[in-house]
């Protein structure tokens, strides 16, 4: 990307694209996806894991407002929605936004899914079954299909007035498991890697993208793998480090295993265990994120100067990347301006 004046020095030499979640108003957000489009990101993904903001409401609206940018869900679960409504719910967005939209898929999480009555019992067949009928689907193909997980019997997107033909909405599937990061590489047209990991740690995502690429006869090239990346960036390094620190902070109690692989160490991830309970409050956040040092905040996160921020996210890049999906922390702008190009 070209050099961004207003922070003295050149922008990440990559692909770009803007990651939010609930963090803004939704039109405040259609702004935002609105000027990342002008500063040349290429994607927009809207954020659906926890009950609060589904994804393609806000897709919708970022849709109507932009021109180019691509339309991401990053990532829709794979269980509550019936396979033939999310091929319909997305072959909608392609009638706002063609060629724009892509479908993220995910296996999502307990304890949350087992509280809403979804049992997560086998979620690599559930994942093969749920995107072999929705692409079958959006290909414009009438479907019987009888599974473990999906029923269908002679489905077909039953279109009345609009032309019928094949929609072309790429299918990803957000993965951390190294089973699921197989099934991505064997049957994905790309894979979202996770976020508040250390760049090392893709190592080990590549390889087990790898084993599935190989069943399918596919090479890495074929596959595309944007990856979240949570980026704080301020003039003043300490703000920067701060504003990501409460994050670090509830993942390092929420997800251990995943810390673990990023090469947290143990006594860090015990000591923060101590304080926090789920679900964690405010309050225990804010008193375990003392025991945090500023050198983890660095390995998980892109936080600090626009220039030390682009430098760490050049290093997920460098580590397979290929698409570092920014989940801002402060203000947007700025975060959008240290990453982006003027091509209005």
């Amino acid at each position: 990307m070209a050099t961004d004046p207003s922070a003295g020095a050149p922008a990440l030499e990559a692909r770009a694209a803007l990651y939010l979640q609930d963090a803004h108003p939704i039109r405040d957000a259609m702004t935002y996806a609105a000027y990342a489009e002008q500063r040349g990101f290429e994607a927009v993904w809207q954020a659906e894991s926890r009950l609060v903001r589904e994804a393609t409401v806000p897709l919708a609206a970022y849709g109507a407002v932009t021109d180019r940018i691509r339309l991401g869900s990053g990532v829709s679960d794979c269980w509550s929605r019936n396979p033939a409504r999310i091929a319909a719910t997305f072959s909608t967005l392609d009638d706002l936004a063609p060629g724009r939209v892509i479908l993220g898929l995910g296996a999502w999480w307990d304890p949350l899914a087992a509280k809403v009555g979804i049992v997560r019992a086998h979620p690599l067949t559930v994942m093969r079954e749920v995107v072999t009928t929705v692409r079958a689907l959006l290909a414009n193909e009438t479907v019987t299909f009888h599974g473990e997980w999906v029923h269908l019997t002679g489905v077909e997107l039953d279109y009345v007035y609009q032309e019928r033909r094949p929609k072309d909405v790429p299918v990803y599937i957000g993965a951390t498991g190294d089973k699921m990061l197989e099934l991505a590489g064997e049957i994905a047209d790309g894979v979202v890697l996770n976020y508040l990991v250390s760049p090392d740690y893709n190592a080990r995502a590549l390889e087990h993208i790898g084993r599935g690429l190989e069943r399918a006869g596919r090479a890495m090239a074929d596959l595309d793998r944007p990856q979240l990346v949570v980026c704080s960036v301020h003039e003043d390094e300490r703000v920067a480090l701060d504003m990501a620190r409460l994050m670090v902070t509830q993942y390092l109690g929420q997800q251990p295993h995943i810390m673990r692989a990023s090469g947290v160490p143990q006594s860090l991830l015990d000591a923060v265990g101590e304080v926090l309970t789920w679900p964690a409050t405010h309050e225990q956040v804010e008193a375990a994120s003392r025991l945090v040092p500023d050198e983890v905040v660095q390995m998980l996160t892109a936080s600090g100067t626009p220039t030390q921020a682009r430098a760490r996210v050049a290093e997920y890049v460098a580590q397979g990347c290929t698409c570092p999906v920014l989940y801002p922390l402060g203000d947007v702008r700025t975060m959008i301006d240290t990453f982006g190009e003027d091509c209005a």
